[in-house]
């Protein structure tokens, strides 16, 4: 057993070295850019993440505004059909209370023309 041990330790630093020449060949194959053009590609990175930047606070802006006005308009919309419906409602009971009135005024007076009968 300590054979077998021993034999695997010896492979597993095997493929560490290995693992380790074979990174840095790979890393040598790499076409790294050159400072300039490092340059050059992290402006155009920066400029097209301001100008989301921008499009999206705008966009935002917009909305905000569309959505404030929109919510005010509907609420005084909402607003006076409520006080339309909340005056039909008072006329309606007021309504319903002048015929509660005169039923009973013609219930009385009907009373009235059968005692004197």
């Amino acid at each position: 057993m300590a054979k077998k041990e021993a034999k695997a330790k010896k492979e597993n630093s095997k493929n560490k070295k290995s693992f380790f020449k074979d990174f840095k060949a790979e890393l040598k194959k790499v076409n790294w850019p050159t400072p300039k053009q490092l340059l050059n590609n992290t402006i155009a990175v920066v400029t097209i993440v301001l100008i989301t930047v921008a499009i999206v606070f705008v966009l935002d802006i917009a909305f905000e505004t569309l959505n404030k006005h929109g919510v005010d308009r509907i609420k005084g919309i909402v607003g006076t059909n409520q006080s339309v419906s909340e005056e039909a409602t008072e006329q309606d009971r007021e309504g319903e209370a002048t015929e509660e009135n005169s039923n009973e005024e013609n219930n009385t007076e009907n009373n009235t023309e059968n005692k004197a009968e």
